[in-house]
């Protein structure tokens, strides 16, 4: 084997290592240090015989893991503003780990016929608060939207 192959073979092994390294302290890098809640929809369904259903789902991650995510709909004319302090009070979602680092929470809220039928018509929109294992939390007050029709 020629010198030349030698030293452009170990130069590309050590690209090889160095780009290994970078990649996992970057992936290390990615998880936040704060609870973030991303991928959040929100879903409103009505049945035909006129009860309805809200879905909604987030993924969560924080780098100490993930403790709960609070859930709270609400319609855009009320002109409700919640705050991250109001939110320690509503319902939670229910959240399922993917991972050490996050879970897919999911929260589904039924309504009767006359319940659905008492709701505002328009926009919603829905507050979710994070909270981590290690206690950090992440307000999104509008982390989702829906439309309401009756």
């Amino acid at each position: 084997m020629s010198k030349r192959l030698v030293i452009a073979s170990l130069a590309a092994a050590a690209a090889v290592a160095a780009g290994t390294v970078v990649f996992v302290s970057s992936a290390d890098a990615a998880v936040p240090a704060k609870p973030e809640i991303s991928k959040a929809t929100a879903h409103y369904t009505r049945t035909a015989g006129g009860s309805a259903s809200l879905t909604f789902s987030a993924t969560v991650a924080d780098n100490s893991g993930v403790k709960s995510l609070r859930v709270l709909a609400w319609p855009a004319s009320s002109g409700l503003a919640p705050t991250a302090g109001e939110m320690r009070e509503v319902e939670e979602a229910t959240c399922k780990a993917t991972s050490a680092t996050a879970s897919e929470c999911t929260y589904t809220a039924k309504s009767s016929a006359k319940e659905a039928a008492a709701l505002p018509e328009g926009v919603w929109h829905v507050s979710a608060l994070a909270t981590a294992k290690d206690h950090n939390t992440t307000f999104a007050p509008q982390a989702a939207t829906f439309t309401v029709k009756h």
